[in-house]
């Protein structure tokens, strides 16, 4: 199996590699930095020099392969509301890039890696969690270039697949474990390894281990359903539960107090208007929309089963002291 990872160098990329090379599948993998190898170190993998931005390197890329994972989506960066559009527009002239390089190349199957910020919230009249069902509707939070961007990606993969592609959309939920080398949620598990995250943020997440995800997506290129949604989700906990059992993993201090909504709207403005800062405006500004998710489609069709969070902790924090990031 002739295999193409976008975004190999990163943390779930590096994992869909690690878990295609254990297939026995042949990879290759697309990176921006000729030096780079992200988690996967010296594993066979056939590097090419790339960027989602160069139609041409895609087309290079991408000769000869049966099945592209494509986990580097375009990522807004910085929380300003006056950048949305721009954000928007980037992420759509990238997704076409690469849409147009897989159906130009044959390619056979085309896995998409999007994310939880696309699912919708659930009727409430219902009252289930969310699923596939669920849709986040573009504008719902207009000023969040994540949510807008991350809907127009995955809106334009699964039109590719009504107009013919064979792709698969993905939507990891909250993503832990080793190998975070950019520390996406990482510094998360650190703080509370160190006993320094002392207060939470009212809500619901869902979180799951990476490794769990990289599996449920050589499931997805074996046997997922052509232009089907699937939610790559493990546990649904609080934020304030997530925080205390990472902590009680690591041996810390669980949290001890609710971080107040005035605070976070206070975040949330100095992340917009000083964005030098490493304050994450756009998932604060989301906070409202922060819900658990119902992952039965992914245990029923791609075999998901969700390892403790216990565990992903343990490794996660036992990998960032090897690398010296503690």
């Amino acid at each position: 199996m002739k295999t193409l990872i976008l975004g190999a160098t990163g943390f779930i990329g590096g994992h869909i590699a690690l878990a295609a090379l254990d297939a026995g599948w042949a990879l290759r993998g697309l990176r921006r930095n000729p030096n780079s190898t992200g988690h996967v170190g010296d594993a066979p993998v056939e590097w090419v020099n790339g960027n989602l931005d160069d139609p041409a390197s895609l087309r290079e890329a991408m000769q000869g392969i049966e099945i592209v994972f494509h986990a580097a989506a375009y990522y807004p960066k910085g929380g300003d509301p006056r950048k949305v559009p721009e954000q928007v527009a980037c992420a759509k002239g990238e997704i076409q890039n690469v849409l147009a390089a897989a159906k130009e190349a044959g390619v056979r199957r085309f896995i998409y890696t999007s994310t939880l910020s696309t699912i919708g919230h659930p009727p409430p009249e219902e009252n289930r969690l969310a699923d596939e069902r669920d849709v986040y509707h573009p504008g719902a939070l207009p000023e969040s270039g994540y949510y807008e961007a991350k809907i127009a990606m995955e809106d334009a993969v699964l039109e590719a697949a009504e107009n013919g592609l064979d792709a698969v959309v993905l939507n990891p939920t909250a993503v832990f474990g080793p190998g975070d080398v950019h520390l996406t949620m990482g510094q998360l598990l650190i703080l509370a390894a160190r006993g320094l995250a002392i207060a939470w943020l009212p809500g619901e997440i869902n979180v799951v281990d990476v490794r769990d995800v990289a599996q449920a997506h050589i499931a997805a290129a074996e046997r997922g359903r052509m232009g089907e949604r699937y939610i790559l989700g493990g546990h649904n906990f609080t934020v304030r539960e997530a925080l205390t059992a990472a902590a009680l993993a690591a041996g810390s201090k669980p949290p001890r107090f609710e971080i107040p909504s005035g605070w976070i709207r206070f975040f949330v403005w100095i992340g917009d208007n000083i964005p030098s800062l490493p304050l994450p405006g756009n998932h604060l500004r989301a906070l409202p929309l922060w819900q658990g998710y119902n992952i039965e489609k992914a245990r029923r069709e791609l075999g998901l089963s969700p390892r403790p969070f216990s565990d992903t902790v343990q490794d996660a924090i036992e990998w960032f002291r090897k690398e010296g990031l503690m």
